[in-house]
């Protein structure tokens, strides 16, 4: 699914309205339909129902709605803020389309506002600012912001909460932003949506369809992406019944180090769980006999060291050379990985102890192959870049680095973030808590690193394969609960999550 940006979505409206036999009102009145028949499934007309309007086309919505439900048999309380005398012209027709209705509470603000007591079993309906919003909010708005949050109901929010832009919102303060229990989105999610920082504003969130050009929307082209289960079944290559594991690649991972060898098992399980043809695992001479009884798939390479992994040597012209799970950062160990680095010549997969030994020697970035993956999470991010105090803010610093040194950043989250070096970002749409476990990490290194040796792109590799690892998760889920789920269950269900994304 593309996300556009705010701008591209007026665009596609405005082409909808001058192609599609269609006015804005007609948009209106589809928006206003759509939320009043969300409203409607989740609350019965007993519900309160206060609708906060602002005076431009998002307040436009919330009139048209409240004028909906007031005809399904709901209460509404309807507040319009036209603090600057001038409605959009959406608005004026909605206001006055509400107004014909008999008895309708309906109050006007144009100056002084004295907060009514809403009650906490009511529906506060936030249709004051949307999506347009370019500056935070001051004054009045940031009261009105603040009495609404506190008022202990039930918030529901018309495209973004009010005070939250659609995109960036490092500019913005949290107490200048609706805190919504729902947030209603019109036709596309905005890309604030998948940014983890923002989750305490939106809530719930949920698209729904006003109909807008399907054309428009196919040819718009866009910078940011939400990889979903059809991407992911239109990426993945179907087998041929005359195939042999020489067509599906062949990888080194180079993992492991005393009282850490399950990270080795993990990542090896993960790629051979997501089709790699050939898989060999070079691990300190301490794991020979664990890692060959416990994955019996993979052919193992020694290092010379009991402990630790201090050499990195290519005995076959390998697709992929994936780094890092749970090598440690001993001094040797930097050295060895510095010395492969600056001869490698294929994109690497770089994780965990990987991320941590350039972390503390920091010029081996430099000698990256172009399109090499490095999948940190927020700490592991922070070693390599400096300390962020949100992921908004690392995210644009992949963006940076990942143009800089020609690399694919992969972001791990609920919406684990792959970072292309053109600046484009790829979201993945199924995170689960029950990723959070204990070695989750390597099992996704492993099935990046297969898919890789399979012939397909660093960027689609890594989003496709944070997607299969997510899916894997959900089933593991399915099974042993959030709470329950091992990263041996992730790897576990890596094939059946193939399976069914491919169904």
């Amino acid at each position: 699914m593309k996300i556009f940006t705010n701008q591209q979505i007026r665009g596609i409206e405005q082409y909808t309205v001058e192609h599609d036999n269609v006015t804005t009102n007609d948009l209106i009145e589809r928006a206003a339909t759509a939320i009043t028949c969300e409203i409607m499934s989740r609350w019965r007309p007993n519900k309160p129902i206060w609708v906060f309007a602002g005076q431009g086309n998002n307040g436009a919505d919330a009139l048209s709605a409240s004028r909906m439900l007031i005809e399904q048999g709901y209460h509404v309380e309807v507040l319009l803020f036209n603090v600057f005398g001038k409605l959009s012209d959406g608005c004026a027709n909605s206001k006055r389309r509400l107004l014909e209705l008999d008895n309708v509470d309906f109050t006007e603000i144009t100056g002084d506002f004295n907060p009514p007591f809403i009650s906490p079993d009511a529906i506060i309906i936030d249709g004051l600012f949307g999506s347009g919003l370019r500056e935070p909010l001051s004054g009045g708005f940031r009261a009105l912001v603040d009495y609404i949050n506190n008022s202990q109901a039930t918030i529901v929010s018309i495209d973004v909460p009010s005070g939250m832009f659609a995109e960036w919102n490092a500019d913005n303060l949290s107490r200048n932003i609706i805190h919504a229990d729902l947030t209603l989105a019109m036709q596309f999610p905005r890309l604030a949506f998948f940014i983890s920082d923002n989750a305490e504003y939106l809530g719930e969130w949920k698209v729904l369809d006003i109909e807008l050009s399907q054309q428009e929307i196919k040819n718009t082209q866009s910078q940011y992406f939400l990889l979903e289960k059809h991407d992911a079944r239109r990426i993945l290559q179907r087998r041929s019944e005359f195939s042999s594991k020489n067509d599906y690649g062949s990888a080194l991972i180079v993992a492991g180090s005393y009282g850490m060898l399950g990270a080795a098992q993990l990542s090896a399980k993960g790629a051979l769980r997501s089709g790699i043809g050939r898989l060999t695992l070079h691990v300190p001479r301490c794991g020979f006999t664990a890692l060959q009884t416990a994955v019996p798939e993979a052919m193992v390479q020694v290092d010379h060291n009991d402990g630790g992994v201090t050499e990195i040597s290519l005995k076959h012209d390998y697709d992929v050379v994936a780094i890092g799970p749970g090598i440690g950062t001993h001094d040797l160990t930097i050295r060895a990985l510095e010395t492969f680095i600056h001869t490698a010549k294929k994109p690497l997969v770089i994780d965990a102890d990987g991320l941590n030994c350039i972390a503390m020697r920091h010029t081996i970035l430099n000698s990256l192959p172009p399109m090499s993956i490095l999948t940190p999470h927020a700490s592991e991010f922070d070693r390599l870049f400096g300390e962020h105090t949100s992921h908004e803010a690392r995210i644009q610093t992949a963006m940076e680095k990942a143009e800089y040194y020609n690399i694919v950043i992969l972001l791990k989250g609920h919406y684990t973030t792959v970072v292309r070096p053109d600046g484009r970002l790829l979201f993945s749409a199924n995170g689960t808590p029950a990723l959070a476990t204990p070695g989750s990490g390597d099992v996704l290194t492993g099935i990046i690193t297969s898919l890789v040796a399979q012939g397909y792109p660093s960027d689609i590799a890594a989003v496709t394969g944070a997607y299969i690892h997510g899916y894997a998760g959900q089933l593991a889920s399915e099974k042993h609960g959030e709470y329950g789920v091992l990263a041996s269950d992730i790897a576990h269900y890596t094939g059946t999550a193939i399976n069914e994304i491919m169904k």
